[in-house]
């Protein structure tokens, strides 16, 4: 395990969690959309995560240490964004004959959004990234101590 190793695990913890925290306001901000410029309501949007491999593409200086690596070892994870899914499920109808996108009926397609849940989503997004800013402050409070250590 690098120098470096828990820091790039951090963050890329912390940018998925933005990824969701932007995608979760954007529902919560579209939660009344009508009319989007595909035509419909405004739909849903969730975050797929995945892991991922950290430093494929570093080249890494071998040393003495790295020669004697397990050949079972496992590689460096983090987490990354597989893919934005947008919902499927049909939207709100609701009875308002005068509103501009009202149907032959007088029905508007509102967006499946409950607020609630999303404010949910929004507050453990939150947490998650705060976790990670944790993990960050922490590893680098014990680099700063280790290189105290060695300048005694």
């Amino acid at each position: 395990m690098g120098f470096f190793d828990g820091y790039d695990i951090a963050v890329s913890g912390m940018s998925a969690q933005r990824t969701r925290v932007n995608i979760t306001s954007s529902n919560i901000a579209n939660a009344k959309t009508t009319h989007t410029e595909d035509g419909g309501p405004y739909k849903r949007q969730s975050v797929a995560f995945q892991e991922i491999m950290l430093n494929q593409n570093k080249k890494t200086n071998e040393t003495s240490f790295d020669n004697n690596k397990d050949s079972n070892q496992v590689n460096l994870r983090g987490v990354g964004v597989k893919s934005i899914i947008e919902d499927d499920s049909d939207p709100v109808m609701r009875f308002e004959p005068s509103h501009p996108d009202a149907n032959e009926e007088g029905y508007v397609a509102y967006p499946n959004i409950n607020p609630v849940i999303e404010m949910v989503n929004l507050l453990e997004a939150r947490r998650s990234y705060e976790a990670n800013v944790t993990a960050f402050s922490t590893h680098k409070n014990i680099d700063v101590k280790t290189i105290d250590i060695m300048k005694a």
